[in-house]
């Protein structure tokens, strides 16, 4: 079969690769029903994450189920699964308060833009839905698999409640649908900072009530201004710059809550004005396997629809067109189809 090959930055390209096999009896094979270009593979397409050789692409994923390992119990042949990006086990001690993205077990997932994917511990990272899902469901149920997952961890992390302020820091996908998460969670005044009047309107129908297009000191400040100088009770932080870490402290009300969620780079942040914050923090890589039976069934039940975040659609094969096209900003998340 083909696949999704990064050989070095903005050189990808769609090639002959092994087609996936169960390789231990935990293993699930699945054919991709739908994929997508995540914000985080531009930073080694960029070239600011290194890569050792030819590398694999793809973590966000939903399909069918081929073939199943002799161990697995809750997976069957023909169901159509939705996974996270690391996988679990999901009954160690860590998966067992929710993080299961720190898994004793886990393994990334990196090579879902491709026709089939295996799929390891698959009992614990996969979720099944109760039947065949329409296919207009495919793309909602594709967005739990991750960017929906993250920007839920966001809000939940940030410990957002009803008739709270929030700030989201980035308007990519996962700061998107953060802004719905935190809507759905009963944000009165959802705050977010974008420049972008395609990406400020998709905050808007999610749910933001103020867009902020300041950046740096003057983001800060206008912030604050309109919080009556206090900031905000919830930060979610989506992109993971030292100027978005800054900008989102920066902004939290003492005795706040902060996420970040966004793959840090070049991030570093000075003690002292951690100390003087005073702030809660919880972040780190989106425990997407605690959340996917619900974001399932808010999605199937059509209570939310995280599926505008994919503004550009295009066949597998042409996936390094839809590189490009995120990398110039010109479009905001890219679905691929098989």
């Amino acid at each position: 079969m083909k696949g999704t090959v990064l050989h070095g930055p903005g050189d990808i390209r769609f090639e002959d690769v092994p087609e996936p096999k169960i390789e231990a009896d935990t293993d699930v094979v699945i054919r991709i029903a739908a994929t997508c270009v995540c914000g985080s593979d531009l930073w080694p397409y960029r070239g600011l994450q290194s890569a050792k050789g030819p590398s694999r692409m793809g973590h966000e994923y939903c399909g069918f189920v081929e073939d199943v390992g002799s161990a697995v119990t809750s997976i069957k042949r023909g169901q159509f699964v939705v996974g996270s990006f690391a996988t679990s086990d999901n009954t160690c001690p860590t998966c067992g308060i929710g993080y299961q993205s720190s898994c004793r077990q886990r393994e990334f997932v990196s090579r879902a833009q491709s026709p089939y994917l295996r799929v390891s511990n698959a009992d614990g990272t996969l979720v099944a839905t109760r039947e065949r899902p329409d296919a207009s469901m495919i793309p909602g149920l594709l967005a739990t698999s991750d960017v929906f997952g993250t920007g839920w961890y966001a809000a939940d992390a940030a410990k957002v409640k009803p008739g709270a302020t929030a700030v989201v820091v980035g308007d990519g996908a996962v700061g998107l649908l953060a802004v719905l998460s935190a809507r759905q969670m009963g944000a009165e005044r959802i705050i977010v900072m974008s420049r972008t009047p395609a990406r400020q309107a998709l905050a808007r129908q999610f749910g933001a009530t103020d867009i902020v297009v300041e950046r740096g000191a003057e983001g800060i400040a206008r912030i604050l201004e309109m919080t009556g100088g206090l900031g905000a009770d919830s930060v979610l932080e989506c992109v993971g710059t030292g100027e978005s870490m800054h900008q989102a402290m920066a902004v939290t009300r003492k005795g706040g809550h902060m996420s970040f969620v966004g793959v840090p780079h070049g991030v570093e942040i000075d003690g002292q004005a951690l100390f003087n914050a005073h702030i809660h923090l919880e972040g780190g890589p989106a425990p997407v396997r605690r959340y996917l039976p619900d974001l399932i069934d808010l999605v199937l039940e059509q209570t939310v629809d995280p599926s505008p975040v994919f503004d550009l659609v295009l066949p597998l094969d042409r996936v390094a067109e839809g590189y490009k096209a995120m990398d110039e900003r010109r479009a905001i998340k890219t679905l691929l189809m098989p």
